[in-house]
């Protein structure tokens, strides 16, 4: 971990809903269906989320915990059995549902992991039925991505096989391109988690080589480690370098040539540096705030740092698995401040007094920086978006490149108005 400066506070925090996890993951798994148990709050966030029209029937929907129900004076496992029954006799596509615990459910100590047993011996292997917390009273927004993977991971099928698992959710094309150039390396078998098809579940055991593609896995991670998996060490796949790094990580564990390796990504490093150079002139000098919300933070302060020239002022995350990290903390500047956890009032202080070019953060603390004329970048922008893997490096560079440009542009509107 070297000479980052490791620091904590807590107190206040402002962090998006775990349910967000669920347009992401929904996209993913067609045959799957998200039934979010909560109130009418949850709904609408994630219709908004989603962007999805109201009349539209998306894979996701939620049973709405009415007073009665959060006042204990409904019986809410009837309830949600009759909303399942009749959402499955309307979508016979359905393969796996997955039932996401919410605030207003926590709160009421609903016991969905119960519901879902129950579910399950009456569906007889029809529907599978999960279940996972999407709550945001204790977690950040992508976690809700996390527990979602570890409640399939029981259902993943045993195997001695030698592969290579990547695990966490990324874009279709990226996600093929990275296995094909792992196919290029010389690494047979190359599998996904979560799959495409919800019950087309890789199988795992002791000759599974694990590589991470989020940060924010950590219980995941555990549950495949107990599997008999290995959980390869390596920065993540963001930017060149750390793209570089994670597929060597996996060819060192096959036991791949070196030189080989070199003749298959030094191309592409060198196509990518060239289109990281115009951005690298826009970010180099630039100071940047990272405030803790997606955990993508120390991945991506790294990129920018070695990457695209910017000064680190603050690297916030909401937790810090330092294993988990150590590769990414060794490759930080000497000195630099990461902060677990948050008080988001004190953060905000930091940020006014710094004055940083700008500062990666959730959507509610953006425009009241905006106001001050400070730089925002939202923080979810980068979970939607394609930005892993030695090709997508420019593309994730411009996104910090941008609302740069933008406040540049006002700037000197203003300046041609007075």
């Amino acid at each position: 971990m070297g000479s980052t400066t490791l620091l904590k506070e807590s107190g206040p925090r402002e962090v998006f809903c775990g349910l967000t996890s669920i347009v992401w993951l929904h996209r993913r798994m067609p045959d799957a269906f998200f039934l979010v148990v909560g109130s009418r709050t949850c709904a609408h966030l994630i219709q908004s989320a989603a962007g999805v029209m109201i009349f539209a029937e998306p894979r996701f929907g939620t049973a709405i915990l009415e007073e009665r129900d959060l006042a204990g004076l409904a019986d809410a496992h009837e309830e949600l059995d009759r909303v399942v029954n009749d959402l499955l006799a309307r979508r016979p596509e359905i393969r796996t549902l997955f039932l996401v615990g919410s605030c207003p459910s926590e709160v009421i100590k609903l016991d969905l992991a119960r519901v879902a047993e129950r579910l399950n011996g009456q569906l007889q292997g029809g529907v599978r039925v999960l279940n996972y917390s999407g709550s945001g009273i204790e977690t950040t927004f992508t976690q809700g991505e996390d527990g979602a993977l570890k409640a399939m991971v029981p259902l993943m099928p045993n195997s001695n096989e030698a592969q290579l698992l990547l695990v966490g959710t990324m874009a279709n094309a990226v996600e093929d391109r990275l296995k094909h150039l792992f196919e290029r390396l010389g690494i047979p078998s190359v599998s996904s988690l979560p799959p495409r098809q919800s019950t087309d579940l890789p199988s795992v055991g002791p000759g599974t080589r694990v590589l991470l593609t989020q940060p924010y896995l950590t219980d995941t991670a555990r549950e495949l480690k107990d599997r008999g998996a290995e959980i390869l060490q390596a920065p993540f796949p963001l930017g060149a370098e750390g793209s570089r790094l994670w597929m060597e990580a996996a060819a060192h564990a096959f036991g791949i040539n070196g030189s080989h390796v070199a003749t298959i990504l030094e191309p592409l490093m060198v196509r990518a540096q060239k289109a990281l150079s115009p951005y690298k002139e826009q970010l180099a000098g630039k100071r940047i705030f990272l405030m803790p919300e997606s955990q993508l933070e120390i991945p991506l302060a790294r990129f920018l740092h070695r990457e695209c020239g910017m000064e680190l002022v603050e690297v916030g995350v909401p937790y810090l698995n330092r294993d988990m990290m150590q590769s990414e903390l060794e490759l930080l500047p000497q000195n630099t401040p990461v902060m677990e956890g948050q008080h988001v009032e004190k953060q905000l202080d930091r940020v006014r007094e710094q004055r940083p070019d700008l500062v990666v953060c959730g959507m509610g603390l953006a425009n009241p920086l905006e106001a001050e004329e400070i730089a925002t970048k939202w923080s979810i922008e980068l979970i939607f978006s394609p930005i892993h893997g030695i090709d997508q490096a420019a593309d994730l560079a411009e996104l910090f490149a941008r609302p740069l440009h933008r406040r540049d542009l006002l700037n000197n509107q203003l300046l041609v108005s007075v």
